[in-house]
Protein backbone atom coordinates (compact mmCIF):
# COMPACT_ATOMS: atom_id res chain seq x y z
CA UNK A 1 0.00 0.00 0.00
CA UNK A 2 1.41 3.39 -0.95
CA UNK A 3 2.05 5.87 1.84
CA UNK A 4 0.10 9.08 1.70
CA UNK A 5 1.98 12.26 2.52
CA UNK A 6 0.44 15.63 3.19
CA UNK A 7 2.18 18.37 1.30
CA UNK A 8 2.95 21.83 2.54
CA UNK A 9 2.72 24.42 -0.22
CA UNK A 10 6.23 25.24 -1.39
CA UNK A 11 7.87 22.19 0.23
CA UNK A 12 8.27 18.61 -0.98
CA UNK A 13 7.68 15.81 1.55
CA UNK A 14 10.72 13.86 0.41
CA UNK A 15 13.19 16.78 0.31
CA UNK A 16 14.24 18.46 3.57
CA UNK A 17 13.64 22.18 3.77
CA UNK A 18 16.81 24.25 3.38
CA UNK A 19 16.83 25.74 6.87
CA UNK A 20 19.89 27.85 6.05
CA UNK A 21 17.83 29.83 3.50
CA UNK A 22 16.57 33.10 5.01
CA UNK A 23 13.29 32.97 3.08
CA UNK A 24 12.62 29.46 4.39
CA UNK A 25 13.47 30.60 7.93
CA UNK A 26 11.03 33.50 7.63
CA UNK A 27 8.32 31.25 6.27
CA UNK A 28 8.65 28.51 8.89
CA UNK A 29 9.40 30.65 11.95
CA UNK A 30 5.90 31.86 12.88
CA UNK A 31 4.48 28.33 12.94
CA UNK A 32 7.56 26.97 14.72
CA UNK A 33 7.38 29.61 17.44
CA UNK A 34 3.67 28.97 17.96
CA UNK A 35 4.23 25.20 18.11
CA UNK A 36 7.14 25.54 20.53
CA UNK A 37 5.14 27.55 23.05
CA UNK A 38 2.18 25.18 22.79
CA UNK A 39 4.45 22.19 23.46
CA UNK A 40 6.23 23.73 26.46
CA UNK A 41 2.85 24.78 27.82
CA UNK A 42 1.44 21.24 27.48
CA UNK A 43 4.62 19.82 29.05
CA UNK A 44 4.49 22.47 31.84
CA UNK A 45 8.11 23.44 31.17
CA UNK A 46 9.52 26.32 33.20
CA UNK A 47 10.77 29.31 31.18
CA UNK A 48 14.36 28.60 32.25
CA UNK A 49 14.17 25.06 30.80
CA UNK A 50 12.35 26.30 27.70
CA UNK A 51 15.20 28.75 27.10
CA UNK A 52 17.66 25.86 27.34
CA UNK A 53 15.66 23.79 24.84
CA UNK A 54 16.12 26.67 22.41
CA UNK A 55 19.87 26.62 22.92
CA UNK A 56 20.29 28.76 26.01
CA UNK A 57 18.73 31.96 24.70
CA UNK A 58 18.77 35.05 26.89
CA UNK A 59 15.72 36.20 28.84
CA UNK A 60 15.27 39.12 26.44
CA UNK A 61 15.35 36.94 23.34
CA UNK A 62 13.02 34.41 24.94
CA UNK A 63 10.43 37.01 25.91
CA UNK A 64 10.64 38.60 22.45
CA UNK A 65 9.81 35.18 21.03
CA UNK A 66 7.03 34.67 23.56
CA UNK A 67 5.62 38.12 22.86
CA UNK A 68 5.63 37.61 19.11
CA UNK A 69 8.16 40.34 18.27
CA UNK A 70 10.75 37.93 16.84
CA UNK A 71 9.96 37.19 13.22
CA UNK A 72 12.73 34.78 12.17
CA UNK A 73 14.45 31.84 13.85
CA UNK A 74 17.86 30.66 12.76
CA UNK A 75 18.65 27.16 11.50
CA UNK A 76 19.65 25.86 14.94
CA UNK A 77 16.42 26.93 16.64
CA UNK A 78 14.26 25.61 13.80
CA UNK A 79 16.07 22.28 14.06
CA UNK A 80 15.57 22.15 17.84
CA UNK A 81 11.85 22.88 17.49
CA UNK A 82 11.53 20.27 14.75
CA UNK A 83 13.03 17.66 17.09
CA UNK A 84 10.68 18.68 19.90
CA UNK A 85 7.70 18.42 17.53
CA UNK A 86 8.75 14.89 16.61
CA UNK A 87 9.11 13.97 20.29
CA UNK A 88 5.71 15.47 21.08
CA UNK A 89 4.06 13.59 18.23
CA UNK A 90 5.72 10.28 19.10
CA UNK A 91 4.65 10.60 22.74
CA UNK A 92 1.05 11.18 21.69
CA UNK A 93 1.16 8.14 19.42
CA UNK A 94 2.55 5.97 22.22
CA UNK A 95 0.57 7.23 25.21
CA UNK A 96 -2.65 8.92 26.21
CA UNK A 97 -2.59 12.71 26.43
CA UNK A 98 -2.03 12.88 30.19
CA UNK A 99 1.01 10.57 30.24
CA UNK A 100 2.33 11.91 26.92
CA UNK A 101 2.44 15.43 28.33
CA UNK A 102 3.91 14.36 31.68
CA UNK A 103 6.52 11.92 30.26
CA UNK A 104 9.29 14.49 29.73
CA UNK A 105 9.19 15.50 33.41
CA UNK A 106 9.06 12.02 34.94
CA UNK A 107 12.22 10.24 36.15
CA UNK A 108 13.10 7.56 33.62
CA UNK A 109 14.86 4.24 34.22
CA UNK A 110 16.05 3.87 30.63
CA UNK A 111 19.89 3.73 30.74
CA UNK A 112 20.28 6.79 28.48
CA UNK A 113 18.55 8.96 31.10
CA UNK A 114 20.42 7.54 34.14
CA UNK A 115 17.33 8.06 36.29
CA UNK A 116 16.81 11.67 35.21
CA UNK A 117 13.76 13.06 33.52
CA UNK A 118 14.04 13.28 29.72
CA UNK A 119 13.60 17.07 29.97
CA UNK A 120 16.72 17.34 32.12
CA UNK A 121 18.60 15.06 29.70
CA UNK A 122 17.60 17.29 26.76
CA UNK A 123 18.35 20.62 28.44
CA UNK A 124 21.81 19.43 29.48
CA UNK A 125 22.70 17.64 26.24
CA UNK A 126 21.16 19.94 23.63
CA UNK A 127 20.57 18.76 20.07
CA UNK A 128 22.41 15.41 20.39
CA UNK A 129 20.24 14.50 23.38
CA UNK A 130 17.07 15.62 21.61
CA UNK A 131 18.01 13.40 18.68
CA UNK A 132 18.52 10.41 21.03
CA UNK A 133 15.13 10.95 22.68
CA UNK A 134 13.48 11.26 19.27
CA UNK A 135 15.18 8.07 18.06
CA UNK A 136 14.19 6.20 21.23
CA UNK A 137 10.53 7.18 20.88
CA UNK A 138 10.46 6.53 17.13
CA UNK A 139 11.90 3.05 17.73
CA UNK A 140 9.27 2.38 20.40
CA UNK A 141 6.45 3.29 18.07
CA UNK A 142 7.91 1.27 15.20
CA UNK A 143 9.06 4.27 13.17
CA UNK A 144 12.18 4.33 11.04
Amino acid sequence: MAALHKTVPGFLWNVPANLSDLAVQERLSPSAIKAFFRIVSRWKVRDEDARQLLGGVSNGTFYHLKGGTTKRLDQDRLTRISLLLGIFKALHVLYGDKLADAWVSLPNTNPIFAGEAPLSFMTKGGVPSMIRVRQLLDARRGGR
